[in-house]
């Protein structure tokens, strides 16, 4: 059915004509073609800041009139008490319900405004915005009635979202006897106005309709139609709410019929295929008890905000359904219950358009990847707790489009960019499947071994000229910034730390460090020729593709030239680091100085072609999304199939504590734990059968986050490390080293066994293996500082 073009009389006639089961099927295989099986709610805490209202709706309860002895407005404390009690509750929306401009109607109000030092109800509402936000993180969601653009501005940097209810765009409503006499901000031309001045102003909006309160069916398409419009111009219209009237004691309508269930679920059906499959349609569940299926037949996708701690103060008869309960009705008509933020996924992936900047690091901070709530407050780098793993899902059937895309991929063939989205879109239910099947294909794979490499990580120097916005590693030439002091380690120093890691049984040394200004491609190969004249056994892993770039340019030669010279010096394979997410979008935010994507890639192809092999990684959780992941992972997937080249798939979850993209606000803090699991398991599918190993990093995930990614597909637990500073300079809590007795007890809590290899997956030797479990304690390294005689900067290569 596409009513896209048809005029309201004309869409009227089309749906009467058509059974309204029918009607809903249209409605819900419109929704459902959108995209994963999601139904979404807010976790929200009410706050009533006046229930004075200068409007007198003629079924409304919520409005009262001024009392002796009752304040007109909560006061802070009354407010930021319930603010904490949602904070406590797992609450992540405060949505502030309050009376339009009672101050224009009772002195009583204009007085209490006068006695808090505010000129208005606004005012006052955009202070009590700004004390939940700086007390308790709540996102505020405001409901305060008609609103002028000043009103709008004002409330916009502390306000996440807004909204206001058309309720209907009839006129006739506000003559004598219609339940909008008297209340004249329900006036549709101002109400409408609002919305429009919301939208010029890129606000994320609220609206709906309220049906059975007199109006016809012609009249609630006019009005569905009438914000259409609108959010056709601005794009700001977040959700359209269907909401039925209740009769209420008390009220002038009190006799009043309530709508049937019928013309509740042919108005969501309607306004369903009135705006299409992108637009979020909402009923509240409270009004509607044991009736969820059939709402979601009717092609709702969102349940509105659900509080754990106050009642709904517009209907205070109809309790919230628990989450429970709502969960397993969802999940009983094959969906999956998400919990959203105030702003919905499409106005988190464009934070920088819809909100403010004094609130955009809050909403960043509340997000996970695809935009909804996140629910664990585990960030990389810290131990994970109890209440950060992913609950337990509820039973319901895996969707098909889900099913069909791991079974192409289980074969061995190339998902296409929208599929591997759908993957890292796995939540619940889908989320269990995704990982039991990722591991089974590990299985078949590699078995139950669980691989690591005994070797020393050496960061020859923190000081680098880019600038990375995820790195809290590098250093400014000569100042400290951040975590520790700018050094350039001695040729000595990188020597004996060699040496000493050969004596405690590695096979590999890892050089990475900054691009300092000073070196140049005889830098990285005097190390080569230094380390390997020392220890000639050691596998040398060294220099990332920005690296390599760099000491090609220094040297005036091409890279692949320069790998050639690198591969004779003793050069054995090459970290796949620098990459972060192959997406130039997301490196223009992220590393806007560094190897554009064709240039990372072109660098790692030539090392291929020169015998060189090496790792892959991606660095995800930051300003990046499932999308961009999905480029990611099938980019390295088509050099592999052209190279061969790859020993691994690394996945480095976000260190967000010290990086300054995210200390100023403007990156997310790390995956979740149900995106860092997700990462490696869709990496074993999307990858396979070209890439067989998948690494989990324990630096960042530590010791029971690695644990959940073996189980779900990852088969290697990487390097013991010796020495770690990348890591722990970005804020991570797991140590420097994972020594051979600490990756075997890993594998035993998993019923698996340690497999220690070399670089390139191969056995080690008896010899090896026994010293590494008799490694003495590492002596105390000697951070050079920049300047020194002796520094790598300084030296003299030509010697070498």
């Amino acid at each position: 059915m596409d009513w896209s073009g048809l005029a309201a009389e004309e869409i009227l006639d089309a749906a009467e004509r058509t059974p309204l089961a029918a009607l809903m099927g249209a409605a819900a295989s419109l929704r459902d073609a959108a995209g994963p099986p999601l139904v979404s709610y807010s976790r929200k805490v009410f706050i009533p800041l006046t229930k004075l209202c200068r409007d007198v709706c003629h079924y409304c309860t919520f409005a009262e009139r001024p009392r002796a002895g009752v304040p007109p407005y909560l006061t802070r404390a009354e407010v930021l008490e319930i603010a904490r009690a949602g904070a406590a509750s797992g609450c992540q929306e405060a949505l502030f319900t309050l009376g339009d401009k009672p101050e224009l109607r009772y002195r009583v109000a204009a007085e209490a405004l006068a006695e808090l030092g505010f000129p208005s109800t606004i005012a006052y509402l955009a202070a009590m915005c700004r004390a939940v936000l700086d007390e308790t993180g709540l996102l505020p969601h405001v409901n305060p009635g008609v609103l002028s653009a000043a009103d709008l501005a004002l409330l916009r940097p502390v306000a996440a979202s807004m909204g206001l209810m058309l309720e209907s765009a009839a006129e006739r409503l506000m003559a004598p006897g219609e339940v909008h006499h008297g209340s004249p901000d329900k006036a549709p031309a101002l109400r409408l106005e609002t919305i429009r001045l919301a939208g010029e102003m890129k606000i994320p909006f609220t609206s709906g309709i309220l049906i059975g309160i007199g109006e016809t069916r012609l009249e609630r398409i006019e009005a569905l139609l009438q914000l259409r419009a609108l959010h056709r111009h601005y794009g700001h219209v977040q959700e359209i709410i269907i909401q039925n009237f209740r009769a209420k004691p008390g009220t002038r309508a009190a006799a009043a019929p309530d709508p049937t269930l019928d013309e509740l679920l042919w108005t969501i059906a309607l306004a369903r295929l009135i705006f299409g499959p992108a637009m979020n349609i909402q009923a509240p569940p409270n009004l509607t008890p044991e009736l969820y299926p059939q709402l979601i037949r009717a092609g709702l996708n969102d349940w509105g905000g659900v509080s754990p701690v106050t009642i709904d103060h517009v209907n205070p008869e109809a309790p919230w359904p628990g989450l429970a309960a709502l969960r397993r009705a969802t999940a009983d008509e094959g969906k999956i219950l998400v919990e959203r933020l105030t702003l919905y996924p499409s106005y988190v992936a464009d934070a920088a358009t819809w909100v403010d900047p004094a609130l955009l690091p809050r909403v960043l901070d509340a997000a996970d990847a695809e935009g909804y709530a996140r629910l664990d407050r585990w960030s990389p780098g810290l131990a994970l707790e109890a209440g950060d793993l992913p609950p337990r899902p509820a039973p319901a059937a895996v969707d098909g489009v889900l099913a069909a895309a791991v079974a192409r991929a289980a074969s061995g063939r190339r998902l296409d960019e929208d599929e591997i989205v759908r993957l890292f879109a796995a939540r619940d239910r889908e989320f269990e499947y995704l990982g039991d099947a990722a591991d089974e294909l590990r299985q078949s794979v590699s078995g139950d071994a669980i691989g690591y490499v005994v070797n020393r990580n050496i960061n020859y120097t923190n000081i680098c000229y880019f600038r990375c916005g995820f790195c809290a590693f590098s250093k400014g030439k000569t100042a400290e910034t951040l975590r520790g002091a700018p050094y350039d380690l001695a040729l000595e120093e990188v020597v004996r730390r060699t040496r000493e890691a050969w004596a405690r049984g590695a096979t590999e040394v890892c050089l990475q460090g900054g691009i300092h200004p000073d070196y140049t491609g005889a830098t990285y190969l005097a190390l080569c020729r230094a380390i390997k004249a020392a220890v000639p056994e050691m596998h040398l892993h060294a220099f990332s593709p920005l690296e390599i770039s760099q000491g090609a340019a220094t040297l005036g030669i091409a890279v692949p030239e320069f790998l050639a010279e690198l591969k004779a010096a003793g050069l054995g394979t090459l970290p796949g680091t620098a990459a972060e997410v192959l997406d130039d979008g997301v490196r223009a935010i992220l590393c806007p100085d560094k190897l554009k994507t064709a240039e990372w890639l072109s660098v790692v192809a030539a090392a291929h072609r020169v015998g060189l092999r090496t790792t892959s990684t991606i660095m995800f959780g930051h300003v990046d999304d499932p999308r961009s992941w999905a480029r990611h992972l099938l980019r390295l997937r088509d050099l592999q199939e052209e190279t061969g080249g790859f020993t691994e798939f690394v996945p480095l979850p976000f260190v967000p504590m010290e990086a300054p993209i995210y200390r100023k606000g403007r990156a997310r803090r790390g995956p979740t734990v149900r995106e860092a699991v997700l990462m490696h398991a869709v990496a074993r599918l999307a990858l396979h059968p070209l890439i067989p190993n998948i690494q989990a990093s324990w630096v960042k995930l530590g010791i029971e986050g690695v644990k959940l990614c073996l189980a779900a597909g990852a088969n290697d637990l990487g390097g013991t490390l010796m020495n770690e500073s990348i890591s722990r300079a970005a804020g991570t809590q797991h140590g420097q080293e994972m020594p051979p007795e600490a990756m075997a007890e890993i594998a035993r809590a998993l019923g698996r066994r340690a497999a220690p290899r070399d670089t390139l997956y191969r056995s080690v030797s008896p010899e090896r293996v026994a010293a590494a479990l008799a490694a003495a304690p590492l002596a105390e390294v000697v951070q050079t500082p920049p300047g020194d005689a002796k520094a790598l900067s300084r030296a003299a290569f030509a010697t070498l």
